[in-house]
């Protein structure tokens, strides 16, 4: 398969153990189904989850990055079914007086909930509570539901643009849903810490009354990558209680510009050096000059999928699939991004940590990272 294929995700650098358990909530399409990452008591022995947690998702990826579900399914399974997330399955939540800082995590179109795994990992090991969707919009390679009394699973398959229809108006519908779908995980932590009892459908066994005072509600941002960072900048408009967004390598080209006066709150982006284009950065630019505080950073050296887990493969093949060419080390990259995310939720969600030790780099200050666009556009 052109070399040895493999991943090896990171752990977490921070003071933290990490725990993940996947929250699927409803039995229709109007539910929600997301991974969460949260700190939690250590535990030998834990099991790790897969990275790549069911064959259908082979079978999506395959399909959404346009190659054949007949060759590419079984290619990604070997590959990579067998790796596993430097997490604890359904470990013990990890109490702490006043809770932990919550962050709602939006992918990119044809991905699914445990691709940013990585950058998950990372900020529950640094204090958060990552909750990472997996959108049902048909922009997710594939996901699915469960039926009430049988639990049959309903498959929802990803959606390229319908033929004779206009992109922007399919993806602005999407990036709205998808912005609902962030807004309404909030809405499910705010019932938690209202003491309603939310079953968890795939495994009632991890009862999410744990997080009933693990969460600080006023301390609330929204992220994402891709489609997922302009799904975080909408979730922003829609949602007084999300203080903040960091979009990474975010898509612009969805929403519509009559948002752009109702953006009231900081927004963190974080380009890649080859992916945006003159029109996206100059809709960032038309962003940060509504807020002072929002940033616009670019790490030098990466190209768009730098900043998921598809940094960490290797092997010539399935790096030539997912198109991760860039030149900056993924492990550099991480800590570029994480770094650079975890000063801005400190400035903007009043943290008492040490995150501000990192605020050069929301200046552009450092290696591999400059201010504003890469410097092909820096002529915006």
């Amino acid at each position: 398969m052109g070399g040895e294929q493999s991943l090896a995700l990171p752990p977490g650098k921070g003071p933290h153990c990490v725990g993940c358990v996947d929250v699927m909530v409803g039995h229709t399409q109007q539910g929600l189904f997301l991974r969460l990452f949260y700190p939690c008591e250590p535990r030998e022995g834990a099991e790790r989850p897969r990275w790549i947690p069911r064959y259908e998702y082979c079978r999506g990826l395959a399909d959404s990055t346009g190659h054949s579900q007949r060759w590419g399914a079984p290619l990604l399974h070997v590959a990579f079914g067998s790796c596993r997330v430097p997490v604890s399955w359904k470990a013990p939540f990890k109490p702490r007086s006043g809770g932990y800082p919550l962050v709602i995590f939006s992918h990119g179109l044809g991905a699914f909930r445990t691709l940013y795994s990585s950058i998950c990992t990372e900020l529950a090991s640094r204090g958060f509570v990552v909750a990472a969707l997996e959108h049902r919009d048909r922009s997710a390679s594939v996901t699915y539901f469960c039926t009430a009394g049988s639990g049959q699973e309903q498959w929802i398959h990803h959606q390229r643009v319908p033929q004779g229809q206009k992109e922007f108006y399919f993806r602005n519908m999407q990036v709205h849903q998808r912005a609902n779908e962030c807004v309404r995980a909030l809405r499910l932590f705010q019932a938690i810490r209202g003491g309603q009892p939310v079953p968890n459908v795939l495994h009632p066994d991890f009862d999410l009354s744990v997080l009933k005072d693990g969460v600080d509600l006023a301390k609330v941002a929204v992220m994402g990558h891709s489609f997922g960072g302009v799904t975080a900048v909408l979730a922003l408009v829609k949602e007084p209680s999300f203080r903040c967004a960091v979009a990474l390598d975010a898509w612009m080209f969805p929403l519509e510009n009559t948002l752009y006066p109702e953006m009231p709150r900081p927004v963190l982006f974080i380009n890649a050096e080859k992916f945006q284009t003159p029109e996206s950065i100059a809709k960032m630019k038309r962003l940060s000059s509504r807020n002072s505080q929002t940033r616009i950073i670019t790490v030098l050296g990466s190209v768009h999928h730098s900043q998921t887990d598809f940094a960490f493969l290797t092997g010539k093949l399935v790096k030539r699939i997912f198109s991760v060419g860039g030149t900056l080390d993924p492990h550099k990259g991480l800590d570029i991004t994480s770094r650079a995310a975890l000063a801005f939720l400190q400035r903007h969600l009043d943290l008492r940590e040490d995150f501000d030790r990192w605020d050069h780099l929301l200046d552009g200050i450092g290696d591999s990272v400059v201010p504003e666009a890469p410097p092909c556009l820096s002529n915006l």
